[in-house]
Parts: structure tokens; C-alpha cells; sequence
């Protein structure tokens, strides 16, 4: 299958550079191979990214962004050389020409260039500092089409030899500043603009498509309802031949992995996390059993999981195991727990820990002096829930607690308006609704999504008659 060979390569790279990035598409255009002048003797002069990238790049972004860009040597310089960055629109018409595309540039207004678009290489160095070249949107541009900044790079009277695929870069870039998001702010008692409720949709995804997240709005705001879809779920499962555990999705979590593109992205581009849920699969392995070295080697892969399908984070379920007194596994409980989120997040601090509070993942504990609510990001209560978790992750705000949690496929734990809004006014930012299907059930998922626009934001539920059906 794909998703092993991905996971095989990256996880055995990322053993000794401890993840592998999923962003080699971007390299389009080759890398400079120990550049040198042919009878020259000078070093050659390239262009790379913070990632030693010299090829084209993409970006997406909202609102402004910018690339820092550093020119370097394959030998330090004898004196300062300066090169030139600035916009060009013929560097974009003799890429058209060449490829036979037609890529539309970013308008000249919205780019600009640090330091006037001076980059000077020190004498005796071999980088130099960053140059940056910023857009800001101004509007105009389509989030659903790619455009392009076409960029020139001169040496000026300077006699220095630029490598030929550094003489000139495109940036090609989506602006998503037009597309609604779902950040979404809401008036405290004191007139205060705070953050509104998270909504974490963890969803059955073996038979109900993901975009379905797309159907709520608010009326006032435009905003999407929903904060982060959790795919339930890949499995950790335990290898009898190798004696290891590892990372298992079965064929529709791998068809969504797979078809990022069309599944997965919609939700990000809208500022929905996607997070891949972490379930025990009847065997002996447990996302609450692992050995401390066993934890560290299994948080490599997930990371590589991560990396490979940009995904923001894991959620934990300790359910559905067939734990035991197996040799390698220590008890399942807080303290193996903690650990596999801790290995994780040390890899991967930007990207979400989410804790399903149910069994063995009920509670976490201090790993080597780190509190339980800064590695693990949130937690989220079983069906109808509501008590303070403070005692079960310390250190975790309550904005991060998750109270109230909806069974939607059976009608558990339905919340009241009136216990959705004590929620609110106590101060507890988070909420999970479970299997939301409006294939199935769309008047129980309808209603609750109602509740819950009046009762976070004050607002009224809007609902896109559209229903996403499984297709695959």
C-alpha cells in the first residue's frame, strides 16, 4: 500500500533526523549539486530557503506572509558581495514560455523586499542573513487559483558567478485571506472581544465523508462552526513477527490520507485542524502500555504519519485493547500514557495532543518535570461530562477542557441549551461532538449544532443543504 511506503521511508530517515518533511513536491525545479565555476576557481554563488531549498516554492496564507531567502557560497567569499532581489514580470512570462502554463502574477503592490532587496555575503562567510520578500494581500486575488511572484536576482557591478537556476525564483502562492475561516470571537460579561468555543467533530470516517464539517456556519459571522476534525480512527496495533508496534489504517482512514487533496485539505484551508485519532485495536498494544523507549520509537512514527499527510495533531482512545502481562509493556495507565504524548510533542510542539478522558487517558502526569497541560493540548470528556479536569492535567486552562461531549449516531449525552451555556459563562472553551452524519441522522445533528451556535456565539445556525455522501 502507499501509506507503508511513505511511513517505511520516512520513519527510517527519520530515525536519524528524527522526522522527514512531506514538502519535496515543492522542489520542481532540481537543487544545486556542489556548484562550481567551470576554470573559474571562484565559489559560485546560490540562492537558498531556510530549508537549503533553491528550487520554487509554494505558500498559502492569509492576511500577509513572506520568505526568507539567503544567498551562499560553496567557499567563503574574499570580500563582501551583495547581490539583488526585486520583482520582474518577464521572469514569469519566460517561465510560461518554457513550461507552457499560464500563471498569473501577484500584483507588484502587494510584494516587497527587505532591506530594499539587498542581500550582502560577508567577506569570509559563506551565508548571509536573511532577505525577505513579504506579500500582503490586498483582496483581489482568487483563494481558489494559484498565482505567482516572479523574482530576479543580480549580482550589480559585483563580478560574482550566481548559479544559473539562482539567477531568478517563483513563489507561487494561494491567497486564502477571501476564504472564510472558522476563528471565531464571541463578547465576554466585561465587553471583552475573546476566542470563541472550539468544536472538535470527531467522526466516524468508515462511512461518512469528512467534508460534511463544511455544512455549519453562523448567520452573523459567515464563520464555519466546526474548529478540528478528528478522523476516528487509525489503530496502534502490535506486530507478532517483529515485535513492534506501529501505526495501522485501515482502507477508508487510508483513502482519506491518500486523497488528501479533497478529503482533508478543504478543512485546513478553512483553518479546521485535521487530526488523525489514535485508537487500541484488540491486542496487546495500548496508547497507555508502552515502554518509555518503545514510546520514543512509536512518536517517531506518528511523526512521520504527521509530516507525510500534514496533519495537526493525534487524539487518544484507550479503548478496545487486550491488555495484559505481556514482556516489552508495562501497565496500562497515566504514566505510559503521558509519556507517548510527551515523546510526541517534544517532535512535534506545534502540532496538537488531544486527550479522549475516558479509562486509562482519564488523566496524565508530570514527565520529567513537564506538566501535563503543556504536551497535552486538550482534553476532551466522555458523553455528558462536565467536572473540572484541572486535578486529572495539571497545568491545562480551561479553555482547553472539553465539557459536555455529544454522542450524535446514538443520541448520547445530548446537552441542553442550558448546560451548554454554564459551560460558556464558567469559563470552559472547548466541546467534541461524536459521529456526526447528516446522512443518517441529520435532525439530531442539525439541532445540536443549532444549540450549540446560540448557546457559544450568541449566533444562529446556518446549514448548507448539501450532504456529502461516502464515494468511495
Amino acid at each position: 500500500m502507499k501509506y507503508y511506503n511513505i511511513i517505511r521511508n520516512s520513519f527510517l530517515m527519520g530515525m536519524a533526523a528524527l522526522a522527514v518533511s512531506a514538502c519535496q513536491e515543492d522542489l520542481t525545479i532540481g537543487t544545486v549539486d556542489a556548484p562550481s565555476v567551470s576554470g573559474s576557481g571562484e565559489p559560485l554563488i546560490y540562492v537558498a530557503d531556510t530549508n537549503g531549498n533553491t528550487a520554487n516554492a509554494n505558500l498559502e496564507f492569509r492576511g500577509d506572509t513572506g520568505l526568507d531567502l539567503f544567498v551562499n557560497t560553496t567557499a567563503p567569499v574574499a570580500e563582501d558581495m551583495t547581490l539583488y532581489f526585486s520583482y520582474d514580470a518577464t521572469v514569469l512570462d519566460e517561465y510560461n514560455r518554457a513550461n507552457r502554463t499560464a500563471h498569473v502574477a501577484v500584483p507588484e503592490s502587494m510584494v516587497s523586499f527587505s532591506n530594499d532587496g539587498a542581500a550582502t555575503l560577508k567577506a569570509g562567510n559563506s551565508q548571509s542573513a536573511p532577505m525577505t520578500v513579504g506579500i500582503t494581500s490586498d483582496g483581489s486575488l482568487d483563494s481558489e487559483v494559484s498565482y505567482a511572484v516572479p523574482v530576479r536576482i543580480s549580482t550589480g557591478a559585483s563580478r560574482a558567478s550566481v548559479a544559473s537556476n539562482s539567477q531568478t525564483r517563483i513563489i507561487f502562492v494561494r491567497d486564502l485571506t477571501g476564504l472564510q475561516d472558522c476563528f471565531k470571537t464571541v463578547i465576554d460579561a466585561n465587553g471583552n472581544e475573546v476566542d470563541g468555543i472550539k468544536i472538535f467533530s470527531c467522526m466516524e470516517v468508515n462511512d461518512t465523508n469528512p467534508l460534511n464539517n463544511l455544512r455549519y456556519t453562523l448567520k452573523k459571522s459567515g464563520k464555519y462552526m466546526v474548529d478540528a476534525v478528528i478522523l476516528f480512527a487509525g489503530n496502534i496495533n502490535y506486530n507478532d513477527e517483529t515485535g513492534r508496534v506501529y501505526f495501522n489504517a485501515n482502507p477508508n482512514v487510508q483513502h482519506l490520507l491518500d486523497n488528501r487533496e479533497k478529503y482533508l485539505k478543504p478543512l485546513q484551508d478553512r483553518g479546521m485542524k485535521v487530526i488523525m485519532g489514535l485508537l487500541c485495536n484488540h491486542d496487546r498494544a495500548s496508547v497507555a502500555n508502552l515502554a518509555d523507549e518503545t514510546a520514543r520509537y512509536f512518536a517517531l512514527e506518528l511523526k512521520a504519519l504527521c509530516d507525510a499527510y500534514k496533519l495537526d495533531g493525534m487524539f487518544y482512545d484507550c479503548e478496545y485493547c487486550s491488555t495484559g502481562n505481556y514482556p516489552g509493556f508495562v501497565s496500562n495507565g497515566a504514566q505510559a500514557f503521558s509519556r507517548l504524548m510527551y515523546e510526541l510533542w517534544k517532535l512535534q510542539p506545534e502540532r496538537w495532543n488531544i486527550a479522549y478522558c475516558y479509562g486509562p487517558t482519564s488523566r496524565a502526569v508530570a514527565i520529567d518535570g513537564v506538566q501535563p497541560g503543556e504536551f497535552c493540548h486538550y482534553g476532551l470528556h466522555d458523553y455528558g461530562n462536565s467536572y473540572d479536569m484541572s486535578g486529572n492535567y495539571p497545568g491545562m486552562p480551561k479553555s482547553n477542557m472539553g465539557l459536555y461531549s455529544q454522542e450524535l449516531n446514538l443520541g448520547r449525552g445530548i446537552a441542553s441549551l442550558g448546560q451548554l451555556r454554564s459551560m460558556r459563562n464558567n469559563g470552559y472553551g472547548s466541546h467534541m461532538v461524536f459521529a456526526m452524519d447528516p446522512t443518517k441522522h441529520s435532525w439530531r445533528d442539525d439541532n445540536v449544532m443549532s444549540n450549540c451556535a446560540q448557546a457559544f456565539y450568541d449566533d444562529e445556525v446556518v446549514i448548507d443543504p448539501h450532504m456529502y455522501e461516502k464515494d468511495w
